[in-house]
């Protein structure tokens, strides 16, 4: 059985997901591009649990040219070998190494891959990143946000 939803974020107050919003507008602007952005956001949800924004940002990758087979395998993106880009490698376990920041902070290893492909400008953007969709992802998991029959668009 599927737990029902708790609340309904955007009936109840509208302006949650435009306050996370300008975070995510600032992350639009930057030059990660929207299909980084998307792989980060999925590897986010999938460590979350968040159905709702994987079906949101699984649905944005495919929009910003990634692939299905690549957007199946963000989850075992260290064992699909060349499948990801160095930039897209160091990204995912950023993301992972931020998502789960309780657990072992940032390792130095992770800050020095990033450091390698990522000019300080977009280290700050996926941090703006990585911060908004853990937002998105705790609000949907914790109110139990139901998915509707569509994947939900921005914009």
């Amino acid at each position: 059985m599927i737990p029902a939803q708790r609340i309904a974020l955007r009936d109840v107050d509208p302006e949650i997901y435009k306050a996370v919003g300008a975070l995510n507008a600032y992350v639009r602007k930057g030059t990660l591009g929207k299909g980084l952005v998307a792989l980060i956001d999925i590897r986010a949800s999938q460590i979350n649990g968040c159905a709702w924004c994987l079906d949101m940002h699984a649905e944005e990758a495919r929009e910003a040219g990634i692939d299905r087979r690549r957007i199946d395998l963000v989850a075992a993106w260290r064992e699909a070998g060349p499948l990801f880009s160095p930039r897209e490698r160091a990204a995912l376990a950023f993301a992972e190494a931020v998502t789960l920041i309780a657990e072992s902070g940032v390792p130095d290893d992770i800050w020095a891959e990033i450091k390698a492909v990522f000019t300080d400008k977009e280290i700050v953007e996926l941090l703006a990143a990585i911060g908004a969709i853990n937002v998105y992802n705790r609000m949907n998991v914790a109110a139990r946000t139901e998915l509707g029959p569509e994947p939900y668009r921005v914009g």
